[in-house]
């Protein structure tokens, strides 16, 4: 079974929220392997620049050489949703790397770790809040499985 992994600052605390993550959880367990990891927040009493930094030194130990890293940000690629599903299907093609989503926190992710990225990937120009960015992230993993699978979801 193929595998994923998804780096996110912070973690879904709002109950609404964790219900529609483990919803799309459960719809994507029989596709995929998917491995979270919630990095802690940095100390908010930290100047933003410096949150961003420590909390993108976490995020960067916890990259592994055979991620191939899509990172989420207001200033990415938007992709419609069959460009997406196709962009997923040839990450997932290459048997040696694991496609690997990151979300930052608060103040974004920092240039250090937006340069590991095979992919800077935007869901629009809108900031989104850290748990909603992790729901829209879940859905369109989703929704590219069931168009690259050929389920009728996604119309």
């Amino acid at each position: 079974m193929r595998k994923i992994r998804i780096l996110a600052v912070g973690k879904i605390k709002t109950p609404h929220w964790q219900a529609a993550a483990r919803h799309y959880r459960e719809r994507l367990r029989h596709s995929y392997a998917i491995e979270e990891i919630a990095i802690r927040d940095a100390d908010p009493a930290l100047a933003p620049a410096a949150r961003s930094r420590e909390e993108g030194a976490r995020l960067l130990a916890s990259i592994k050489p055979t991620d191939s890293i899509f990172c989420l940000d207001e200033r990415g690629r938007q992709f419609t949703s069959q460009a997406f599903a196709a962009a997923l299907a040839h990450h997932l093609e290459n048997a040696t790397k694991v496609p690997c989503f990151i979300i930052g926190g608060a103040y974004g992710l920092a240039k250090e770790v937006q340069s590991k990225a095979a992919v800077l990937l935007s869901f629009g120009a809108a900031t989104l809040p850290h748990e909603l960015a992790q729901i829209v992230l879940w859905e369109q993993l989703y929704r590219a499985t069931c168009i690259i699978k050929g389920i009728p979801y996604h119309h």
